[in-house]
């Protein structure tokens, strides 16, 4: 599982108050605090992680390895591995996910599907975090 393997650095940096309309492609790490208004998608051929921070709104599909969501994304994501809903995620789309972490308070407007299993893999992995107060 992801949890496993040395997590990809975040080498870019959407910044507070920054919009971007139109596609993005990224590779290892980006952390998005601005606004997307297009589509998110990490390279597939090597490991990937989106950290879209609680002042972050994206506006279209997002597909990485391992996303972890604290603001607001409408339209669909594609975890293929790690999806982590933090207490003020807002997600307005459908998700697919291998495992999912979900804190109490995140919201998900969609239908929540597991990825296929392949030869080997265990059954899907939903963890509900521990309420901390």
């Amino acid at each position: 599982m992801f949890g496993k393997k040395a997590q990809p650095p975040i080498k870019s940096l959407i910044a507070h108050g920054t919009r971007i309309e139109g596609h993005l492609h990224f590779t290892e790490g980006l952390r998005i605090d601005g606004e997307v208004i297009g589509d998110v998608r990490a390279r597939s051929d090597e490991p990937s992680m989106l950290v879209i921070s609680e002042a972050a709104v994206v506006q279209g599909e997002i597909h990485a390895d391992h996303v972890i969501v604290n603001g607001t994304v409408r339209g669909p994501v594609h975890a293929r591995e790690l999806l982590e809903l933090q207490p003020k995620a807002q997600i307005a789309g459908d998700v697919t996910y291998r495992a999912l972490e979900m804190h109490q308070g995140a919201v998900i407007a969609g239908q929540l599907q597991p990825l296929a299993l392949g030869e080997g893999d265990e059954k899907p992995l939903l963890k509900l975090a521990a309420n901390n107060s």
